[in-house]
């Protein structure tokens, strides 16, 4: 058992984090209990986000509260501070934490002691120095960025549906995905399918006015479900009138102009942004041995190789694949190892507390799923390829079983039944960006003469 007090520091509320955290405390509940340990998570959101169900969210099928699980809730017995770590060193077992509190007081970061570390702080969005993209682009990782694309698309086509310039309303009318991943395709489709739907309650705005366009670097789209699946995706999204560009990059969006790599130009009003993530910028500020990529290097145990005290897993970790034939092989950095990952690793921190054997994590991927929208998804699950409307159900269903706690998945199932029963909503709250802009003007803060830039153009 536990001799001493045990610090347990968790950088990182999301799968990994919250997961790993839910574990320890019910592993280490008599220690807990007794104040023999103590567990603390950092994380810069109060909520772990389920992000398979952000496309859904962005097209108004899920509620944006049920896609995330409030982490005051279920870790009950940690302590959860909403802050960022900026740094950490490992030889003095400190990390350097900032907060609302510290940016409010001007003090700067606080150095936070720990015994025990867990490095979870996921990625963030792989960016390429492309023209205009920081001032235009939309990416598509945080709950925040799906409901404020989905504002943005219905607000396009407010615009085009009121505008008498043809240029304006074919520039709103365009939208521009760069990312043939599970991110870019699954928004594009659940995005078009919803702006689809959207475009009836429109007297003069018609779907085939909609320019879709997706725009991949690579030869193939969705490499996760395979080749041929891949393929077939190309398929279904042409049908749909989507500008599938294979072998194509964006070169640039200055001025509200996609200049492609294949000399094509779109004037366009939104470009969203899904090619890729890489690894949390408060790795590089560690002492903890990394891979060429970033990630931190760790063991089959989920302990960062070379130091005691410190364990990853999820996005920030290489974790080698006990279960691939050839060595060398790591762990794919997505949702499927990340939870099961974290049930390891919180079985591991409990092991090593109480100096018993640590486990080997070893997981075979089970095959992968992408919704399409429009009732139509690929997968591929154990060898078997499933298309259409099977797998779009078996995404559901899939998602659905490990959506976090029974209060959420009821609530998912809930808003889907419903949803098929009743008309979808086609509102948008681009409001709820700038609440206080609608008092501000009446206060007198700002003169009908001098509206504020919006940031969306």
């Amino acid at each position: 058992m536990v001799k001493e007090r045990a610090r347990i520091l968790v950088v990182g509320g999301g799968y990994v984090g919250m997961y790993t955290a839910l574990r320890l405390q019910r592993k280490l509940k008599g220690e807990l209990r007794r104040g023999e340990a103590e567990i603390t998570v950092v994380t810069p959101a109060p909520y772990m986000t389920y992000q398979p169900f952000l496309p859904e969210a962005a097209a108004g099928s899920i509620s944006p509260r049920h896609v995330v699980v409030p982490l005051r809730r279920v870790l009950g017995r940690c302590r959860v501070v909403v802050g960022e770590a900026e740094s950490v060193d490992h030889a003095h077992r400190t990390a350097a934490v900032t907060t609302l509190a510290t940016e409010e007081e001007g003090a700067g970061a606080r150095p936070v002691g720990y015994d025990e570390i867990v490095l979870a702080p996921g990625s963030v969005s792989r960016t390429l120095p492309v023209p205009g993209l920081a001032d235009h682009g939309i990416g598509f990782k945080t709950l925040e960025e799906a409901i404020g694309l989905r504002n943005h698309v219905i607000e396009q086509m407010d615009i085009a549906s009121s505008t008498r310039d043809p240029a304006l309303r074919d520039a709103a009318l365009t939208f521009v995905f760069v990312g043939g991943g599970y991110a870019g395709v699954e928004a594009l489709g659940e995005l078009e399918d919803m702006a689809r739907y959207t475009a009836r309650y429109y007297h003069n705005v018609d779907p085939d006015d909609m320019k879709w366009i997706l725009v991949e670097a690579t030869d193939r789209i969705l490499p996760e479900v395979g080749e041929e699946l891949g393929r077939h995706t190309v398929t279904e999204l042409r049908r749909r009138n989507i500008d599938v560009r294979l072998g194509t990059r964006l070169e640039s969006c200055a001025d509200r102009v996609a200049v492609l790599s294949d000399g094509s130009r779109f004037p366009t009003r939104t470009v969203v942004w899904t090619a890729g993530v890489k690894p949390h910028p408060v790795l590089a500020a560690t002492d903890l041995p990394r891979t060429e990529r970033g990630r931190l290097k760790c063991t089959p145990q989920l302990a960062v190789e070379g130091v005691t005290h410190a364990w990853a897993a999820g996005d920030a970790a290489a974790v080698p694949d006990v279960t691939a034939g050839a060595p060398g092989r790591e762990c794919a950095p997505n949702a499927q190892h990340a939870l099961r990952q974290a049930r390891v690793l919180g079985d591991n921190i409990a092991h090593a507390l109480r100096g018993e054997p640590l486990e080997t994590y070893a997981h075979k991927s089970a095959g992968s799923v992408a919704s399409l929208g429009f009732h139509q998804g690929v997968a591929q699950v154990h060898g078997h390829r499933l298309k259409g409307y099977p797998a779009w159900f078996l995404h559901r269903a899939y998602h659905l079983s490990r959506v976090p706690t029974v209060n959420r998945k009821a609530r998912v199932l809930a808003e889907w039944i419903l949803s098929g029963l009743f008309k979808r909503e086609i509102v948008s709250l681009g409001s709820l960006e700038h609440p206080r802009a609608e008092f501000e003007l009446a206060a007198g803060g700002i003169t009908p003469q001098e509206p504020p830039e919006n940031p969306k153009g």
